[in-house]
C-alpha cells in the first residue's frame, strides 16, 4: 500500500498465513500426552464465499483437490451468518494428512483470489469421556486459540487455558483470550 492509497483511505487486506497449520501434528501429540485429547480426523475451513459462478467453481475445485484418488470425504455447509464451512474427514484420524488436506483447500481458494475471504481452520479433538476440544487457526493473525464447548451456548475456559498451556510451545497462540471467539455451530464437530 502506498501513500496515495493511505490518503484516500484504502487499505490492502492482510494476506492469509497458511503454513502454520503444519505445526498441528506435533501439537496433537502434546495434547494427547498432556490432556488425553486425541484427533478426531475432522477439520474444517471457514471462508466467506462470494456470490456467483466463479465462487461455486472455486469451492468445487477445493473439495475436488482432497477428494481425488480415494481421498477423505468432504462436505460443504453454509452457516447462519453466511460463511461456508468445508469439512474434511480422515479415517483413521491422521493429523498430518488432515492438515495437508486443509492446506490444499486453503491454497486452492487462495489461488482463486479468495485469500482475503479465508476466516479460519478448525481441527477437532476428543477425550476418553467424549469431551470435545478444538484448535482454531486464524489466518489473518497467524495464531491459534482453543475452543472447548460444554453445551449449546457454554464453554470451559479453564480447559481452554489448559489446552493452550499444553501446546503453547508447538503453536503460535492468540495472546488475548478476549479474542478467543466461540463457534457454537461448528459443522462436523
Amino acid at each position: 500500500m502506498g501513500l496515495w492509497d493511505a490518503l484516500r483511505g484504502r487499505t490492502t487486506p492482510k494476506a492469509a498465513q497458511l503454513d502454520a497449520l503444519f505445526a498441528v501434528p506435533s501439537a496433537a501429540m502434546s495434547l494427547e500426552a498432556a490432556l488425553g485429547l486425541r484427533p478426531t480426523g475432522t477439520g474444517s475451513v471457514c471462508f466467506r464465499a462470494a456470490e456467483g459462478h466463479a465462487s461455486r467453481l472455486s469451492q468445487e475445485e477445493a473439495a475436488g483437490l482432497v477428494g481425488t484418488g480415494g481421498g477423505p470425504r468432504t462436505e460443504s455447509v453454509v452457516d447462519d451468518y453466511g460463511y461456508t464451512w468445508l469439512t474434511v474427514r480422515t479415517d483413521p484420524p491422521d493429523p498430518a494428512g488432515l492438515v495437508t488436506d486443509l492446506h490444499a483447500v486453503n491454497a486452492a481458494l487462495e489461488a482463486q483470489g479468495f485469500s482475503s475471504s479465508l476466516l479460519c481452520s478448525v481441527i477437532s479433538f476428543v477425550d476418553d469421556v467424549g469431551g470435545r476440544a478444538h484448535l482454531v487457526y486464524l489466518y489473518k493473525q497467524g495464531t491459534f486459540y482453543p475452543f472447548v464447548p460444554t453445551g449449546p451456548q457454554s464453554r470451559d475456559t479453564l480447559r481452554e487455558r489448559q489446552v493452550r498451556d499444553a501446546v503453547g510451545a508447538d503453536l503460535p497462540f492468540e495472546p488475548d483470550p478476549g479474542r478467543w471467539m466461540p463457534i457454537w455451530t461448528l459443522p462436523g464437530a
